[in-house]
């Protein structure tokens, strides 16, 4: 008897189990678009990718995403949105704006050092990372300004990419309080 209610309890705990790695999934579906194993290496979850892969293969077979090769320079299976494969298509297309864009050490979008080549900015929220056009080129690490790719050489002092890194896009009258 008492076995018999362990194993239910077992196999209760492993619905749990899989219910909760399936919401973790569609929440890295949602905040990428398009999801590959080394994008865990910034998550601190502790799902293996072989749970979300299964996952992810019973959606695909659903008709609920794309599986595929969307991400180059990036082995293994990969799984994505249908209206993200839209969006790299569409970027893929467009001109680079030149457009600088930083981003906080622990923003979602700090992928430096995992999806491109060069060191990690570490997620730490004095950190900032500076990207154009999608590319990072330069980080505030502990108070300097690091160059992370080599068109960034040129640029590392200039005006426009320390006050990005140091200031970004705060409204005039919180600059004060920031610096």
């Amino acid at each position: 008897m008492l076995q018999r209610q362990a194993g239910l309890a077992s196999a209760e705990g492993d619905g749990r189990r899989e219910a909760a790695v399936e919401v973790f999934a569609r929440v890295l579906l949602r905040r990428y678009g398009v999801v590959f194993r080394r994008m865990l290496e910034r998550e601190a979850f502790g799902v293996s990718w072989f749970e979300l892969g299964r996952v992810y293969r019973r959606m695909e077979a659903r008709g609920e995403i794309r599986g595929g090769h969307f991400v180059g320079g990036m082995s293994g299976e990969q799984f994505a949105l249908p209206e993200a494969i839209g969006m790299l298509r569409s970027m893929r297309r467009s001109p680079g704006s030149g457009e600088l864009v930083a981003v906080s050490g622990v923003d979602p979008l700090n992928l430096a050092g995992i999806l491109t080549p060069g060191p990690r900015v570490a997620a730490i929220a004095a950190n900032r990372l500076l990207l154009r056009d999608g590319v990072p080129i330069a980080a505030l690490q502990a108070g300097s300004i690091v160059k992370l790719a080599a068109e960034a050489e040129a640029e590392a002092g200039a005006p426009a990419v320390e006050r990005a890194l140091r200031i970004g896009t705060m409204p005039v009258a919180l600059r004060p309080y920031y610096a």
